[in-house]
């Protein structure tokens, strides 16, 4: 932590600053050089005697370690040399650093200010402290530093270069004196002799004088050494004392109540720091002490909340990795609003997946894993699989994507809506698995009100507005998710005389001649059937298809069973695949209304209208009853075949309507209707034709 100078520290530095300004305590003749002892005699040169050339070579030693430890020191003063620089730039930035603290803008910044005014003013502080350590930087470079390197640039050099003078002149005297050496006797050499005798006394002279400099030089480098190893170090030593003198001006003067106040600004935060660290030492003593079971994927046994419209978690999505394969990650979904959204880790932000609203949810069978649950888009193009971690979440994300697909997160409280809706679902919607287990009571409410839902109708058609949900379905009306053949009725389908009825459209021969006319199957899931109030209105199917999904959502009734619906000119069946068994039949003449859902184009539903003779009434009451499907194809198709269907009965009472209905359509080789798209019209070259044989 950052403490205060005291009075006491500043006279402490200014006892040192006072220690390095004043002057060694030598002895009486501290100030007076001591006397060089040894040194080479001038006079001794010209004879080159050997006592001199041991003591020559004795000055060359002491010179050649110099020269080794002068390296030395002078590497050793450039690092400090180097040091200190680096310090000035490092200095210089720290001090645009401590400025770039308020430009970095950091995300959990605020409250900051104090910090960041109190960087500023250490900012300007550091600033000036860089030029002070600027300034010493130069007085090393100019005082120490160079002063070392002149000596061995100089007086170093000037020495090896006149050592090698002087060792080439010794050659010459040598080689010179050898051949005067080897002069004979006679006479008539004495010309030889003259030139010899110059030769030694040029190369005498010459290595006269070259002693006589290599000598100088060598009695004269005993003084510079001595001069070359103090100067640097008093000049490092000045400079040091300045930039001390200096610095204890900047900080008494300038800076006292300014780290006085920065000091009581860390011990408060370190004050906070201990508050916050033992409360975060108490939550997590707790946080530890719970029980196992929180570490455990699927520990709740609770259900989970059914009135969600917000809902965010990991979940396992399914991706396919090639054309048979696929692999499951793990990523964070969040609804927001009416849209699915996904953030996988290390992301900013999220991004969305799908758009919920309209959408289907279901719960499905998945490589044998377990909460998986399906997503489809309105239009049925899109769909993902997702996987959740525990039951609970898996019936709360089911839950929320059923709200949301409702648009609840658009009302005023789209809470207590949430919870309303999902109580009065709860009461109005009674599961029934077949037909054999409706409860008691009239499968029709609108008989408990003769006249009911006729006078209803009359009254939104006058009034011009759509009907209500209550217009259309009775509150309370029971749901069948599913057809349960009785054990009675299979056998009476098995029995001799019976047959199963082929989803190909392959007769037996015992086919009825006028479903030749047209035979159509397709693949279809049943999702539920409920009584209805009226028949002649296509809302009272979109509102059974709302009624039905949002029962299955609350109860967490999502498998379910693919069947075969076969369209035929008179009839429509439902047919089991594996034993092509019929489940259920209705005569086309009691279809009375049919449609496709407005935005999920794979659910499609009819009306069928039947009679009730409970009340004793000959004649029977009307009743209506809507069976809702999930279709591997576009529902439209199925709508365009009951239609074609209904044309083709309406034709058979008049032949010359069904030659001319013959005529317009497209047959097949074996003269049965060529289905096409709806909308197609006719074409007699075949274009945008397709037939729609079962998927199946």
């Amino acid at each position: 932590m950052l403490q205060p100078l005291s009075r006491k520290d500043f006279w402490e530095i200014e006892s040192a600053l006072s220690i390095i300004q004043a002057p060694v305590p030598f002895s009486s003749t501290a100030n007076k050089m001591p006397a060089i002892h040894h040194k080479l005699l001038l006079e001794d040169a010209l004879q080159d005697s050997p006592q001199t050339r041991s003591l020559l070579s004795v000055f060359e030693e002491d010179s050649g370690m110099l020269t080794d430890y002068t390296n030395q020191l002078l590497q050793t003063m450039q690092r400090v040399f180097g040091a200190q620089s680096e310090m000035g730039l490092a200095t210089e930035q720290l001090s645009r650093q401590l400025l770039d603290y308020e430009k970095k803008n950091f995300a959990l910044g605020k409250g900051d200010e104090e910090v960041i005014a109190t960087l500023q003013n250490f900012s300007k502080t550091v600033g000036e402290l860089n030029s002070l350590h600027s300034e010493l930087a130069s007085q090393m470079a100019d005082s120490m530093v160079f002063p070392l390197i002149q000596f061995r640039e100089k007086d170093l050099t000037e020495i090896s270069t006149l050592k090698e003078i002087f060792s080439i002149a010794t050659d010459e005297h040598e080689a010179a004196m050898v051949k005067y050496s080897r002069l004979p006797k006679k006479k008539e050499n004495e010309k030889l002799k003259a030139d010899l005798v110059k030769e030694v006394a040029y190369t005498r002279r010459k290595q006269h004088q070259a002693s006589l400099q290599y000598y100088c030089a060598l009695n004269a480098l005993q003084y510079r050494k001595r001069v070359a190893m103090l100067e640097p170090m008093l000049g490092y030593t000045q400079a040091q004392a300045s930039f001390f003198k200096k610095g204890i001006e900047l900080v008494s003067k300038k800076m006292e109540s300014f780290l006085n106040s920065v000091s009581k600004m860390t011990q408060n935060i370190q004050a906070q720091l201990d508050v916050e660290a033992e409360a975060m030492r108490t939550c997590q003593k707790e946080l530890l002490s719970m029980d196992d079971t929180v570490y455990m994927p699927d520990k709740d046994t609770e259900c989970g909340n059914r009135t969600l419209i917000q809902k965010a978690g990991y979940l396992n999505i399914r991706n396919k990795t090639g054309l048979v394969t696929t692999a499951w990650d793990r990523l964070y979904f969040f609804t927001q609003g009416g849209n699915l959204m996904c953030q996988p880790r290390g992301a900013v932000a999220g991004g969305m997946v799908l758009d919920l609203d309209n959408s289907s949810v279901m719960a499905v069978e998945c490589e044998d894993r377990r909460y998986c649950f399906q997503i489809t888009s309105p239009s049925g193009k899109t769909s993902m699989i997702l996987q959740a971690e525990s039951k609970k979440e898996y019936e709360e994300w089911i839950c929320t994507v059923n709200n949301i697909s409702r648009q609840i997160y658009l009302t005023d409280n789209p809470e207590a809506v949430a919870i309303r809706l999902n109580q009065t679902a709860i009461q109005a919607v009674t599961p029934i698995t077949s037909f054999e287990k409706r409860q008691e009571g009239s499968p029709n409410p609108d008989r408990a009100k003769p006249g009911g839902a006729h006078a209803t109708r009359s009254d939104s058609q006058k009034s011009g507005s759509a009907p209500e949900p209550e217009d259309l379905i009775a509150p309370g009306t029971p749901i069948q998710f599913d057809i349960m053949l009785p054990a009675s009725e299979f056998q009476d389908q098995n029995r001799a005389g019976g047959r199963r009825t082929n989803p190909f459209g392959e007769t037996d021969g015992t086919t009825e001649s006028d479903d030749s006319l047209l035979q159509q199957v397709f693949a279809v899931r049943f999702l539920g059937s409920m009584a209805v109030r009226c028949g002649d209105n296509q809302e009272v199917i979109y509102e059974a298809m709302r009624q039905v999904l949002a029962a299955r959502a609350i109860h967490n009734i999502f498998k379910t069973t693919e069947s075969h619906l076969l369209v035929t000119s008179s009839s429509i069946r439902l047919i089991e695949p594996q034993t092509q068994v019929t489940r259920i039949s209705f005569q086309l003449e009691e279809v009375c209304q049919f449609a496709a859902h407005q935005e999920n184009g794979r659910l499609m539903g009819f009306v069928v209208e039947g009679r009730d003779w409970s009340d004793g009434n000959e004649e029977g009451e009307p009743s209506f009853s809507t069976f809702v499907f999930e279709s591997n194809t576009e529902g439209e198709k199925i709508c365009y075949t009951i239609n074609l269907a209904k044309e083709i009965t309406e034709a058979k009472k008049d032949p010359e309507a069904l030659a001319q209905l013959m005529k317009n359509m497209p047959l097949t080789n074996d003269g049965k209707f060529l289905l096409l798209e709806p909308g197609t019209g006719d074409s007699n070259d075949g274009e945008g034709q397709e037939d729609l044989e079962s998927e199946a």
